[in-house]
């Protein structure tokens, strides 16, 4: 088919099917081994080379497929037909890694020649192997995809590079591996005709989006592709899209040599498809960033994944990759965890992970993989990480995927610790606080255009610059959210960087923004800037930053600040210094947030040098933003120390739990996800005169101090009744309704009572009393279950004068009870019996876990996005050994 390959050239013909890739090889290894002077290397190279040309035949063109072979000199020159002219070849930029896609680059790379030649019923694909000395002119692929009749322009927009080439790779994986079981005879309900189909159109698909991605000039917007597709596609984009489901689904069933999809992937194949047939069919563009998905398979970050996403994180966030290894720490998670960042750097996740959950762990990162259904990505989930000096750190963990460039799948943790997770506006994957930025100004915007920063803003912007950065910090919980909101607003309009330095406790300093205008952070090759701690102001500190957070200010800059005179820098100095040369700053204005006769911190505008300079219109603008930023910190700051003094009560209060020799007893406690963390669950357990064992759970109404403070009291006069004299539990819940009608101000609460009796040796008894309670479960060693339903009473706060009944039952041995909140089952637009059936299950199911395995595993299988706060407290009969 060569016209260039003499007439006597050994060639043989093949059928479509995969055994001829190993006897395409076999022809050639006869050819060169009955010729001379081929050399080994060559023979080898030869041999991988067609193998790959041979499987693309196969796969793509699925005709008859020729090989020709020419050995003169010490040479080699290969050639493989097939009958499909039409069905032009499409290099692909693949990973080192990819299991798939790599056969025209490794012939580029491996051959001293290569072309195709293309007939009017027929195609050759060729490479040559030079023997040493001068190499011949290389050749290349003539790829341009041809415009495809009647096309259709189709606008894919938002589209995440990273998420499309590991899509691209995956797709050709699964009909790789369709084709295969369909030549051993097994379709997989696959019918051939689809699956041939599906090929083609999937290798359209690649041709449209790689035509696209090349046609893209330097300045366009990088996240939208224009599409050219032919008006009549969409027919097949749906056999695509359907063999693409079956195939997902027999890799879910281990049933191909393939993973599946992981949630994103699969949204975004979905998307990808369904975007095209509904543009075809006269629908409007949804972009993939608005698109809406289940948890676990939210939108990628415009940016790819980058190791700088972690560090430049101040929430504790860890990355690993696909082989569960530690791939990035940044130093809030080292310094949580009790480590070095670089000592965890290459080790396993599951060090990190205490020793009762790592079993679960690896078997939910198996079944991940194995069938791309996730259980917890995207979704915050209450459980302890392992400190490095063996004790456990309460943590609330969200995990989410990201995509690096090449497509890989990178698995992002960020711990918030659960004394200080707050809900807030969620943060990127990957702990990068850069969401979808506003889009990128014009090609030479200028000053006062509304799309970049400029001078003289009109009063009526002046005045909405203003609201929206004081609605910024107003309308977000979380301050440092807030101030990277600020910054997006103000290199909007204002300037080109904009920077924040507070002052914390002990007068340290710390940067906690650094914002670019541009979407994705900085150019390319732009220094890195960093948020995080900075010198202290010394002395010695003359500069611009240190004159302003003494309260100087604000300040026009035109250029690096000064150096003193006669003397080196001060530290914070020469780090202001720097943090000019990373901006590129042509003019800057610095000015200091002040609230109640206190510098809380400071501002820092700039502008790059080829844009106009600050004026001293600009400084008096700057001057009233600050006003208003200075409020919102202050106002911000208030509010977290209120908090957090109100939930260290709170934690205070919770009891360390008696050791009881016959008694196993744990307890969790996780605070909302979704509240300010304030609220009044506890649980409670001591011993009692008489050798008893008091168990206590309960729940004040309300999320904040007044519950916290209401939840103490309660708590301690609980204990007094309790320990006075022995009464039964309803007795008791009656005498604490009573005192809780003598506080100035009573509480509405729920609360279960009860006292576990019995010797050491057993029986065991648990007999309770319920005051408008959720009813503790009981769970046998054999997984039956039961709630104690007796014994329930109204809430305390309602009608102290009302008697209240008790309840008994006896505790089988390694039988376990189970008090818990409401926090741990209810969910909104649920109903009660359900929630409370989903409860049942999941007891049983751990049955004969360890107590602690027991509870750790309701709170990751139940309390993930739970809206408000979880106690539990379990309890379980051990007869000694």
């Amino acid at each position: 088919m060569h016209h260039l390959d003499p007439p006597g050239s050994p060639r043989q013909r093949f059928p479509p099917r995969p055994e001829s890739v190993a006897s395409a090889r076999r022809f050639v290894d006869a050819v060169l081994a009955a010729g001379a002077g081929t050399a080994p290397e060559t023979a080898d190279t030869a041999r991988l080379l067609v193998s790959e040309l041979v499987t693309n035949a196969v796969l793509h063109a699925r005709t008859g497929i020729e090989v020709s072979v020419l050995a003169h000199g010490g040479g080699v020159r290969i050639g493989v037909g097939d009958h499909r002219p039409g069905r032009v070849l499409l290099p692909l930029e693949c990973p080192a890694y990819s299991g798939t896609g790599q056969g025209l680059t490794l012939v580029a790379r491996l051959a001293s020649r290569h072309g195709v030649d293309t007939g009017e019923d027929a195609k050759t694909v060729w490479f040559e192997l030079a023997p040493p000395g001068p190499r011949p002119a290389p050749g290349g692929w003539r790829t341009a995809v041809p415009p495809p009749g009647s096309p259709r322009t189709v606008l894919l927009v938002d589209v995440p590079g990273a998420l499309c080439t590991e899509d691209r790779q995956h797709r050709g994986a699964l009909l790789r591996e369709l084709a295969l079981a369909a030549s051993a005879g097994d379709t997989l309900g696959v019918p051939p005709g689809e699956l041939a189909v599906a090929q083609d159109t999937n290798s359209a698909l690649n041709g449209w989006v790689a035509a696209a991605q090349g046609e893209r000039s330097a300045d366009a917007d990088m996240r939208s592709l224009p599409l050219a597709v032919p008006a009549d596609a969409a027919s097949s984009l749906v056999v695509l899209r359907r063999v693409l489901d079956l195939a997902e689904d027999a890799a879910r069933g281990e049933r191909l040599l393939t993973l599946p999809a992981l949630p994103r992937g699969r949204a975004f194949q979905r998307w990808l498809l369904d975007e095209i047939v509904a543009q075809l069919a006269g629908g409007n563009p949804t972009a993939w960033t608005v698109a809406p998905r289940e948890p676990g398979a939210g939108p990628a970050e415009l940016v790819p994944w980058d190791t700088r996403q972690v560090r430049a994180s101040r929430v504790p966030t860890i990355a690993a990759d696909e082989a569960n290894r530690i791939i990035a720490v940044n130093g809030p998670a080292a310094d949580l965890l009790g480590w070095q960042a670089d000592e965890l750097t290459g080790r396993r996740l599951t060090t990190l992970i205490p020793e009762h959950l790592r079993k679960r762990h690896i078997a939910a990162y198996s079944s991940l993989l194995l069938t791309g259904r996730a259980r917890i990505l995207g979704r915050p989930v209450p459980l302890p990480a392992l400190h490095r000096d063996g004790r456990l750190v309460p943590v609330r963990l969200t995990i989410q995927t990201q995509e690096t460039t090449d497509g890989r799948t990178v698995f992002v943790a960020q711990l918030a610790p659960r004394a200080a997770a707050v809900a807030g506006a969620p943060r990127a994957p990957g702990g990068s606080r850069q969401p979808a930025a506003p889009a990128p100004a014009a090609a030479g915007a200028g000053p006062g255009t509304g799309t970049g920063p400029g001078t003289g803003l009109p009063a009526l912007e002046r005045l909405s610059l203003l609201a929206d950065t004081g609605n910024a910090l107003g309308n977000t919980p979380d301050l440092d959210e807030g101030l990277q909101q600020v910054g997006r607003i103000l290199t909007r309009h204002l300037a080109d960087w904009c920077a924040v330095d507070l002052i914390g406790e002990h007068a340290r300093v710390e940067r906690v923004c650094v914002v670019h205008r541009r979407p994705g952070g900085p150019p390319p090759g732009a220094p890195e800037t960093t948020e995080g701690p900075v010198p202290p102001v010394t002395e010695d500190a003359r500069g611009p930053l240190a004159r302003v957070l003494r309260g100087a200010g604000p300040l026009l800059l035109t250029g690096l600040p000064p150096l003193p005179d006669g003397r080196p820098p001060s530290p914070l100095d020469a780090d202001y210094r720097e943090l000019f040369r990373h901006l590129g700053a042509g003019s800057a204005v610095v000015a200091p947030l002040r609230a109640r006769r206190e510098v809380l911190g400071a501002l820092t505008l700039a502008r790059t040098g080829g844009g106009p300079p600050f004026t001293d219109d600009d400084v008096s603008l700057v001057d009233d933003l600050v006003r208003s930023l200075a409020l919102g910190v202050d106002n911000a700051r208030l509010y977290q120390e209120t908090r957090n003094i109100a939930e260290r009560l709170q934690r205070s209060l919770l009891p360390a739990l008696p050791r009881v020799g016959h008694l196993e007893l744990a307890a969790r406690y996780a605070a909302s996800s979704a509240t300010a963390q304030v609220g009044g669950d506890w649980y409670d357990s001591f011993p009692l005169p008489g050798g008893d064992t008091a168990v206590v759970i309960g729940d004040v109404s309300g999320h904040n101090l007044d519950a916290a403070i209401a939840m103490s009291q309660l708590r301690s006069m609980l204990r007094g009744i309790a320990v006075d004299r022995r009464r039964p539990p309803g007795a008791v819940l009656r005498s604490l309704d009573l005192a809780n009608h003598s506080l100035s101000e009573e509480a509405i609460a729920t609360c279960v009572y009860g006292r576990v009796t019995g010797p050491p040796e057993g029986p065991w008894r648990l007999e309770h009393s319920s005051a408008g309670h959720l009813p503790p479960l009981l769970t046998t060693k054999d997984g039956a279950t039961r709630y104690l339903d007796e014994g329930a009473g109204l809430l305390l706060g309602m009608d102290p004068a009302m008697p209240r009944p008790s309840a008994g039952t006896g505790l089988p041995a390694r039988s376990t009870v189970l008090l818990y909140t409401d926090g741990l089952i209810e969910r909104r637009d649920e109903p009660l019996d359900g929630a409370l059936a989903r409860l049942r299950r999941h007891t049983a199911a751990l049955a004969r876990e360890p107590l602690d395995v027991f509870c750790d595993e309701l709170l990751i299988g139940l309390g993930a996005d739970s809206t408000d706060d979880i106690a539990v407290l379990a309890v379980r009969p051990a007869p000694p050994s």
